[in-house]
């Protein structure tokens, strides 16, 4: 009977709501006369009444609501309160900075304005220096926690301040820092990352499954490299980068003639690198001339483009870098067991809004496997479909009496000329010189999605490994180790008639093991991956924040 309205609003000091859909304070938490701590996190409040709060109150916590202004609360602020959390609003702008001093809070110890919009530092820390009584501030998560300087900074200019993001600010670091707020007008508002590509491992080496090339072609050659998508500073639009893949290209005229099916299967096509898509069109016109010129053009008009549509690459979906965002590539490179990317990029940032955005999504890694046809240039390119229409079996037996044919010159030519019957052979061989080139056909190998909001609580560093599964089999593990077991054979016999200058030979034991291995049952091709690590660069003194700057020509 005791525990009615009267005893409850004047025995409890502790009132805890959250996460129950409020968006409303109204005046009757005023007949709450001894509360001290108020939490109403994780609701659905767009901001305050203060002169509803009680003059009691030590703590307030409004976590995860959408309150975009501190000027609510300064209206009336509680006079004794000691914490404040407003962390994971929307706060925004600089004149934020104009309700955090001691005017509104004169003893306020703790401050958590973490994973907020809120963009200038200089001015947020002039204001925090006001409160004379701040211990412990939180601040990560907002965008101006992204530049180099920011723990330097805000540690030199609150030196009454012994935690910052949950860190323990140390004497050492205090004394490395010193002096670094007085340099506050010339530091820039710019976030630096570093992206890092390593080694890739267990892509499929596609090559072993592809016929021999006839006389006539196709000359077939693979390549493989990285993407990830990332940002684009304004002010760096003019820049050239090196591994940048271009822009979308609409779809050639030649597509065009295809018919509305067509332009449904095929979107656009993109460029492989910044640079070629000059090249890229002037294959297209090379193809439209030579399909106009021949004497048959009125009436295979239609049919020669449908069959060029059908080679021209697909645009995986993959491939499209998400909007607002670049798409940057390693340098291609041939098949091999470990494919070393050696690839780095560094990326400066000045709107860090975007940034705070782009790294709570996260950025999407991709493998890709770049294969391309050539022929000679001599053969009508209306005859590349006609060509790669053919089976394989077809192929084997034209090779056959080709092969039985050059036999039967070398033998003639052998008895009477040993010497020059190499060369020829090696002549006979070789591809044609003049080659023209069919547009790349892109195939992604693998995808998946690195999160890059640890940087964003603090952490300097996120590296990982992308696993995308197992994209080889046993088999084509099988076609590759045998091919190159050949080319190790035929190298160590070339030595031998060069004078066996090497004596340089593969222990059989080790052979042995890697036959075993490979044509065991159990055998488990490796899964295809990659190392990648995106650095966020932080100053560790003043003496490198300032040599930073100048660097940059800004100090």
């Amino acid at each position: 009977m005791m525990i009615n309205e009267t005893f409850f609003c004047s025995y409890f000091r502790s009132l805890r709501v959250v996460d129950k859909k409020v968006s409303l304070v109204d005046k009757s938490l005023l007949n709450v006369l001894k509360l001290e701590e108020l939490l109403l996190s994780a609701n659905h409040i767009k901001e305050i009444n203060a002169f509803y709060l009680p003059a009691t109150l030590k703590v307030l916590e409004l976590y995860g609501n959408e309150i975009t202004s501190l000027e609510c609360l300064c209206a009336h602020p509680p006079p004794q309160l000691q914490h404040l959390g407003l962390g994971h609003n929307k706060l925004l702008g600089p004149l934020e900075n104009l309700y955090v001093t001691s005017d509104y809070w004169p003893k306020l110890v703790s401050l958590d304005l973490s994973f907020n919009n809120l963009t200038d530092l200089q001015g947020m820390v002039a204001s925090l220096s006001s409160l004379k009584c701040l211990r412990l501030l939180l601040l990560q998560g907002n965008p101006l926690a992204l530049v180099p300087y920011y723990r330097g900074f805000t540690i030199d200019s609150l030196p009454q301040l012994c935690v910052l993001d949950d860190i323990t600010v140390s004497p050492s670091e205090k004394y490395l820092f010193r002096g670094l707020s007085c340099s506050g007008d010339l530091l820039t508002s710019e976030a630096q990352l570093v992206v890092t590509i390593g080694n890739v491992r267990g892509v499929l080496d596609s090559s072993v499954l592809d016929p021999e090339p006839g006389p006539q072609g196709p000359f077939i050659t693979y390549s493989y490299y990285v993407t990830y998508d990332f940002l684009e500073d304004e002010d760096n639009e003019k820049k050239e980068y090196g591994g940048v893949l271009a822009e979308i290209v609409k779809p050639s005229p030649m597509e065009e003639l295809a018919g509305e099916e067509a332009h449904e299967e095929v979107p656009g096509e993109v460029s492989v690198a910044s640079g070629e898509v000059s090249q890229t069109q002037s294959q297209d016109t090379m193809l439209e001339e030579s399909i106009m010129s021949s004497p048959s053009a009125a009436l295979q008009r239609s049919e020669s483009a449908q069959e060029l549509v059908k080679l021209r690459p697909r645009i995986d979906p993959r491939l499209f870098p998400s909007p607002g965002t670049v798409l940057f590539s390693t340098v291609r490179k041939p098949w091999s067991d470990i494919i070393p990317c050696s690839y780095e990029m560094q990326h400066t940032l000045k709107d860090l809004v975007p940034l705070k955005a782009f790294l709570l999504a996260g950025t999407t890694v991709t493998v890709v496997e770049e294969k391309i046809l050539s022929w000679p240039v001599g053969q009508s390119p209306v005859d590349h479909s006609i060509l790669a229409k053919k089976s394989k079996g077809e192929d084997k037996k034209g090779k056959e009496k080709e092969e039985k044919d050059k036999g039967k010159d070398k033998k003639d030519k052998g008895e009477k000329e040993p010497g020059k019957e190499q060369k020829g052979s090696k002549k006979k061989k070789e591809a044609p010189k003049e080659l023209y080139q069919d547009p790349p056909i892109l195939q992604v190998l693998g995808s998946c999605l690195v999160a890059l909001e640890p940087l964003l609580a603090g952490e300097p560093l996120v590296s990982t490994v992308c696993d995308f599964g197992v994209v080889r089999t046993a088999d084509s593990d099988r076609l590759t180790f045998l091919r190159d077991s050949k080319k190790t054979k035929s190298k160590k016999g070339q030595k031998v008639l060069d004078g066996g200058k090497s004596k340089t030979k593969l222990p059989l034991s080790e052979k042995r093991k890697s036959l075993v291995v490979m044509f065991d049952s159990s055998y488990q091709p490796e899964p295809l991956s990659v190392d990648i690590q995106v650095q966020l660069n932080q100053c560790r003194t003043a003496e490198e924040a300032l040599r930073d700057l100048a660097l940059h020509g800004t100090y």
